[in-house]
């Protein structure tokens, strides 16, 4: 497999996206914070009329919530990121990791040709991608990628 010609023509489709957990912009952060553990997630998509208008991500949480000592019952409007960066579900992989990388953002949501929220996209993804095309390089690692073997193994 041929990373660099995958990621010029796979789309981000091809990735097996979870669903996103989307709320809408007047629902708490408790109740976000218990979406995201509930479903073992590190962001939701925040949604009006079935459009992105925002993302809230654990980083949110200690930023904007924790940080500033405001109340759990505080509504996401008033803490998500709005207008979030989003990918289209056909634009390639290559094409959304560099968004990603351009951006600093480790979750993106996946929007459909309605701009309606179908996806989100992780770095944990991509690297579970990558991980596809170099499955003996990751695998085969030493626990200790620094420590060499001096002699060899066997009689």
């Amino acid at each position: 497999m041929d990373l660099a010609k995958n990621l010029k023509i796979e789309s981000v489709s091809r990735l097996n996206l979870p669903a996103p957990l989307v709320l809408a912009p007047g629902d708490s952060v408790r109740r976000a914070v218990q979406q995201m553990q509930e479903k073992r997630m590190g962001c939701l998509v925040v949604c009006e009329e079935h459009r992105v208008v925002g993302v809230f991500t654990e980083r949110d949480l200690v930023k904007r919530i924790v940080a500033a000592n405001r109340p759990l019952e505080t509504p996401l409007r008033e803490c998500m990121t709005p207008n979030p960066a989003t990918v289209h579900e056909k634009e390639t992989i290559g094409s959304a990791v560099r968004r990603m990388q351009q951006g600093g953002y480790r979750h993106l949501p996946v929007v459909d040709r309605a701009g309606q929220p179908i996806g989100m996209l992780s770095v944990k993804r991509i690297v579970r991608y990558l991980v596809e095309h170099f499955p003996a390089t990751v695998y085969n690692q030493p626990p200790d990628p620094n420590v060499v073997q001096q002699d060899r193994e066997g009689a």
